[in-house]
């Protein structure tokens, strides 16, 4: 097994850290495009919106498939081919004409995206130890929030001076070359134990997931979680752009540099879940949130950004610590597994705006802060039932050793 500071640990996580960020840079790469794609293809917002939307649904889906094929088919030639798929259809679209053209190939896109993501984490089950385990998911799931801020703003940068096109073709060249550093750096397989692909194993894996507590549990708390935090900074971008602050469309887009606090807590996750033991790093993540959330309401700008500050860091806390979990509780077919979190993960991102909108259109902003409290203290609640339910779990065995000892 892999373990914590061997150049065998370094390699491996660097490479998984790479091949993240180029997967996360590549989805939110449109975000900064939408009034560009709009302009040239004659689009409304809504249809402009749909070239990233398309992207997460498809990304989303796949991962029920990429599970189950890496647990019968290995882990890295699945994430490899999967990596160089996204990099081609990435410079395919910079050469399309029609808005069309672009839809199918970024849904094509989010196909190929999913298979690193569904994967990844299952990788570091069977190779790494389970201390190298908690560090090497923080610094790959920080991996996740630097590769969307740094799509964001290459995106903005290279669009404004240039044309979307061209934002497409240099993210494919620059992915490509991230991609072979992904292929050279990744140690094969050596703990891979394969097992037969069967669709009905596969649904009787998901059920088996589905049906054990602790999983399903941590599935609702990532996915409850996404659909507030993502959809906040939807409905933020309307509070700043209008009266008292006028931010212009550059400026909200410095917003997501908030984004940068997470990747310093999914870093750091590994380590504080040593010392707290998981579940409490999911409470401290989750009252953060609650916390940001309420610094909001003050209204100065300082304090709102200090808010998504502290979201930001919260909520990529939960979620690092989360994907581990999640990876550690499977009693087996740990890719499916994995792939099931980031099922609810990615329906929650896609379903945010359905839940806030009615509060957006009764309190405005007030109302999107009451909420994302309301859900907040759901997946509190959650994360407090985990916690002492692992506590009682280890109680048990200890009480246990007790009582033989002294027979």
């Amino acid at each position: 097994m892999i373990v914590t500071g061997t150049r065998e640990f370094w390699l491996a996580t660097l490479a998984l850290a790479l091949g993240s960020f180029m997967i996360f840079a590549n989805v939110h790469m449109t975000q900064p495009l939408l009034p560009q794609l709009a302009q040239t293809f004659q689009l409304t917002p809504l249809q402009a919106s749909w070239s990233l939307t398309a992207t997460i649904s498809m990304l989303g889906l796949s991962l029920l498939i990429y599970g189950p094929l890496s647990d019968a088919w290995g882990r890295k030639n699945i994430m490899s081919l999967s990596l160089l798929g996204a990099v081609f259809t990435t410079l395919a679209i910079s050469q399309v004409e029609t808005y069309s053209s672009l839809l199918i190939l970024r849904s094509l896109q989010g196909l190929f995206l999913g298979g690193l993501p569904a994967i990844a984490i299952a990788y570091m089950g069977d190779e790494f130890e389970r201390k190298a385990v908690l560090v090497a998911v923080g610094l790959y799931i920080s991996a996740n929030s630097l590769g969307g801020v740094t799509g964001r703003l290459a995106s903005g940068f290279i669009g404004e001076h240039y044309d979307w096109q061209t934002v497409f073709l240099a993210l494919g060249f620059s992915s490509l070359g991230l991609v072979l550093l992904f292929i050279w750096l990744l140690p094969s397989s050596k703990h891979f134990q394969a097992k037969p692909f069967h669709p009905r194993s596969v649904i009787l894996d998901m059920r088996g997931h589905l049906n054990n507590p602790r999983l399903l549990t941590a599935y609702l708390i990532g996915g409850l979680n996404m659909l507030v935090f993502l959809s906040q900074y939807s409905y933020i971008t309307f509070v700043l752009a209008d009266a008292p602050y006028h931010l212009s469309t550059h400026a909200l887009g410095m917003l997501f540099l908030t984004y940068l606090t997470g990747s310093l807590a999914s870093a750091w996750s590994g380590r504080a879940a040593l010392w707290l033991s998981q579940p409490l790093c999911m409470i401290v993540g989750i009252l953060l949130l609650m916390i940001g959330s309420l610094l909001t309401l003050a209204g100065s700008l300082p304090m709102i950004v200090s808010g998504f500050l502290l979201n930001s860091f919260g909520f990529f806390l939960t979620h690092s610590v989360l994907s581990s979990w999640v990876s550690q509780h499977a009693l087996k077919a740990r890719a499916s597994a994995s792939s099931l979190y980031l099922v609810f993960y990615y329906l929650g991102a896609s379903l945010g705006s359905f839940y806030l909108e009615p509060f957006w259109q009764w309190a405005a902003w007030p109302g999107v802060v009451m909420a994302s409290l309301l859900v907040f203290a759901l997946t509190l609640s959650a994360a407090i039932w985990l916690y002492f339910r692992q506590n009682h779990s280890s109680a048990v065995p200890a009480q246990a050793s007790s009582q033989t000892s002294t027979a």
